[in-house]
């Protein structure tokens, strides 16, 4: 027992030549020096881990497959060894390697190192030398690389990535990780979200791979602004989630699989989805929601999903698309004059053919855009009317009624948001700061009227009251100059003044439908953000100056307009725009105070009018030109968002006629009472054409589940021709590289041979620098003086010129198909007597020596590329 405790204890030490025997791939030699004479496999010694760890890492790299058998039925190697031979066997697309590592892996059954964790890494010191980043496993690495097959491979072993832990992440292995070293544990999840963004981690480790690729997508855009330091980083992989997105859905061969893959909803459930994709013939295009939601720019404006789009959008109506501006125009026109009476129609007979073509989305679109251009007319009218009535409205003897009319508008607004609401959920509503900016408006429009009513609701009760005269005199026949300054009415015309400018805002929402307006629209709304941001620089400079300068003019009263913060705001205010008089700072009787002063003005204006204004101006015009370099992925990203909100079902009949209930709604209230809901018969998809693999379980899966299937099979084998053919072609491309190395080789022989034929011997002069020509040339001067009989006793020397090819042509395409032939010229001594007569005398001075050189250069010189380098062994 002693004895073999020895043996196994016993520690195999690194053999010195072990790593020369690799490189010149003999196997039989690694063999012997890893044989230990008992047929026992030996530990290895821990001081030399690191030679051990490159000699198996150098046996897979050179793809010496007999090698690398040989180290590992000779050695032992431990886990970390055997982990990081996987990381170069995945590393340089080895897939049998990986299969005979990753079996070995599950013989260290006494390990308890989870080799899917990123964060193993992060503790480990021996990783510290290695060649891979901390936190790159094996899968993370086959992901990055997109190798399908060895993906695979490890995903049915158990290999995993999961998903790093929130950036705020207070559990205690986040904290430990931070502590022991904050630049590994950031870089363990930059790699963990490489891999897990690769297209082959998400088509074969993810059911849904396009939903996957969109939750990850919105991942990533939020840690880009969480952790800004790796800002592009995070930006490229979001890209790269985009991108596959796109390229699934490239993948679609019929409209039966786009309108499956547009309508997924997260729901597995196939009634639902049915239910909710397909009523009254317009589907719901869940998954492109979800897409716009997410802000899936590429996705959302790819030919499929705008084809799908514009296809609902305009019907049945064929004569649309295409058609000139002119009749477009015109049918707008005959709509917006028609607008009550097509309400009317549809209110009584929504199933007529008049109906049906109403609640197409475009016709449905130009009868809200109809509405709401008259409800801007209303406000005009309104206006106008209070101009010429201007006695009466400024006093309390106004009537409600006069201005009231775009109130029913305004509620008609508010029922359709409050559908809205009912519709989206709250969170999906609040999402979209257009519906914000509504209900704003809204609540003003209602605030305003409210506080109308509220004057007239006071001063018909106060004057009920005989104490209180004083008051109703004041609410009933006051004049404007003795209101109070917070007075409900002059309020409520503040509310009604700002939210009749804001509701022309209202109109830019339906520019999108117009390609060249919709671009001017995109690019507005980002300058008024580029111009928020610039506002709140401007604001601390603004503010600085404005200390400054009131604080040197508060002591003097000689100046009107400064002095008084409001003075000095309104001054400086008005001098970034050039309005403004220099003069004001002028004080000729206190002249320190007046330079300082005139030096404060012209730094404000230098700052303010000259930098800070261009430098926004400059903001200004990057914006544009971003929205302009993209401009045709911005404007059917916005289109697409117009078209989607129309879609759903309901809402034809605009404002104000949606206050009044229809028979189609009581009717459709009524059968959602009594739970009367029709049943729909299932749609009858195509089959699909899959691979014999996948045909068995295709009666136990969804529809839906079979097109995504196919999707990603498709795109597997696309990209795995991709790599062939981006494989074939650069070795191709090598091959043709060394063909011209030979040809350029060929020729050049041609010329040696050409002019050792002109040579008239071997001690004339040579007029050109052929390093052949020089080599005789010195070989003649050696050879002078000597005794060839003296030398070899009576045995002379036979001198060969030869020309060795090192490696071969076959070794050549092992080593990405570089040859290298070097010339040498040797000796061969000690040859027998009787070879002597068989054997030519090529000595510089004779003549059968130049015809034996020449014909053994002219043999040589097509089988490979003579080396620049002149080896002289002797």
């Amino acid at each position: 027992m002693d004895q073999w405790q020895a043996i196994v204890n016993k520690k195999l030490n690194f053999p010195p030549t072990l790593i020369a025997a690799i490189q010149e791939d003999n196997s039989i030699l690694v063999g012997s020096l890893l044989s230990t004479g008992d047929g026992i496999i030996r530990q290895l010694d821990e001081s030399e881990d690191r030679l051990w760890r490159e000699a198996l890492n150098l046996s897979i790299r050179m793809g010496n497959e007999d090698t690398f058998s040989a180290l590992m039925l000779g050695v032992k190697f431990d886990f970390r060894q055997i982990y990081e031979a996987l990381l170069v066997a995945v590393d340089t697309n080895q897939p049998r390697v990986v299969k005979r590592l990753l079996d070995r892996l599950d013989q260290e059954k006494g390990n308890k190192m989870d080799v899917r964790s990123f964060s193993m890494a992060i503790f480990d010191h021996s990783i510290d030398d290695s060649q891979f980043a901390p936190g790159v496993t094996p899968l993370t690495l086959a992901c990055q690389k997109d190798l399908y097959d060895i993906v695979t491979m490890l995903t049915k072993k158990g290999h995993a990535i999961p998903l790093p832990h929130s950036v705020s992440c207070t559990c205690l292995e986040c904290r430990n990780g931070r502590q022991y070293d904050l630049l590994k544990f950031s870089l363990s999840r930059i790699n963990t979200y490489r891999g897990m963004a690769s297209r082959a981690y998400l088509s074969i480790t993810t059911e849904d791979a396009m939903l996957s690729a969109f939750r990850l997508s919105r991942e990533l855009r939020k840690l880009s602004k969480k952790e800004p330091e790796f800002k592009p980083q995070y930006l490229s992989l979001e890209e790269l989630c985009q991108e596959f997105a796109v390229e699934m859905l490239a993948m679609c061969r019929n409209q039966s699989e786009v309108t499956t893959i547009l309508n997924i909803c997260d729901d597995d459930n196939e009634d639902e989805l049915d239910k909710q994709s397909f009523e009254e013939g317009i589907p719901t295009l869940s998954r492109l929601r979800l897409a716009v939601n997410y802000n899936q720019k590429l996705f959302v404006s790819h030919p499929i999903c705008q084809q799908v789009l514009s296809s609902i959008w305009c019907g049945n109506i064929p004569g649309w698309r295409g058609s000139k501006t002119v009749w477009k125009l015109t049918v707008s026109l005959g709509i917006f004059f028609t607008m009550p009476l097509l309400c009317m129609i549809y209110w009584v007979a929504p199933k007529s053919k008049i109906g049906k073509t109403l609640k197409i989305p475009v016709i449905k679109f130009l009868l809200h855009s109809a509405s709401y251009l008259w409800f801007i007319i209303a406000l005009l009218a309104e206006s106008i009317f209070m101009e010429l009535y201007r006695d009466e409205f400024a006093s309390r003897q106004q009537n409600i009624l006069y201005n009231s009319l775009h109130m029913i508008w305004v509620v008609g607004f508010f029922w359709s948001e409050c559908k809205n609401v009912w519709a989206e959920g709250l969170r999906g509503y609040i999402v979209d700061w257009s519906n914000i900016l509504d209900m704003i408006v809204l609540s003003m429009y209602l605030a305003s009227f409210g506080l109308r009513v509220l004057i007239m609701a006071i001063g018909h009760f106060v004057c009920q009251d005989q104490n209180l005269v004083e008051k109703c005199a004041y609410f009933t026949q006051t004049v404007r100059d003795e209101w109070w300054q917070e007075d409900p009415q002059l309020i409520s015309e503040i509310l009604f003044a700002v939210t009749s400018m804001l509701s022309f805002t209202r109109l830019a929402y339906i520019l999108p439908a117009h390609e060249s307006l919709g671009t001017l629209q995109i690019s507005i709304g980002i300058m008024i953000d580029d111009m928020m941001r610039f506002m709140f620089l401007l604001m601390i400079i603004g503010t600085a100056f404005l200390c400054g300068l009131n604080n040197i003019y508060v002591p003097y009263a000689t100046s009107p307009h400064l002095g008084r913060f409001n003075e000095t705001f309104n001054f400086l205010f008005w001098t970034m725009f050039g309005a403004s008089n220099q003069g004001y700072v002028d004080m000729p009787d206190f002249v320190l105070a007046q330079f300082v002063g005139r030096v404060l003005y012209g730094v404000f204006t230098l700052v303010i009018v000259i930098i800070l204004l261009n430098m926004l101006i400059a903001m200004i015009t990057n914006s544009f030109q971003k929205i302009e370099d993209d401009a045709d992925v911005e404007w059917k990203f916005a289109r697409s968002k117009l078209y989607l909100s129309y879609f759903r079902e309901g809402s034809t009949i605009p404002v104000p006629f949606n206050l009044v209930p229809s028979p189609k709604a009581l009717f459709y209230l009524l059968r959602g009472f009594f739970c009367c809901c029709n049943q729909k018969k299932t749609p009858d998809y195509p089959p699909i054409i899959l691979p014999t693999l996948l045909h068995r379980r295709m009666d136990r899966v969804s529809y839906r589940l079979q097109v995504v299937k196919a999707l990603v099979q498709r795109y597997i084998e696309a990209a795995r021709r991709e790599f062939g053919e981006a494989t074939r072609k650069d070795v191709g491309n090598r091959i043709t590289e060394l063909n011209k190395g030979v040809g350029r080789l060929h020729s050049a022989m041609k010329q040696l041979h050409q002019n050792l034929q002109n040579s008239k011997s071997f001690g004339s002069k040579s007029d050109g620098g052929n390093f052949l020509g020089k080599y005789i040339k010195g070989a003649k001067n050696n050879f002078k003086n000597f005794d060839k009989n003296e030398a070899m006793g009576n045995s002379p020397d036979l001198l060969r010129v030869n020309l060795h090819i090192i490696g071969g042509v076959e070794e050549g395409k092992k080593e990405e198909g570089k040859t290298e032939m070097i010339p040498e010229v040797f000796t061969e001594k000690n040859t027998p007597t009787n070879n002597r007569e068989s054997s030519p005398d090529i000595s510089p001075e004779s003549q059968s020596g130049q015809e034996f050189l020449e014909r053994e250069t002219e043999s040589t010189c097509t089988q490979g590329t003579v080396g620049e380098n002149t080896n002289i062994m002797s």
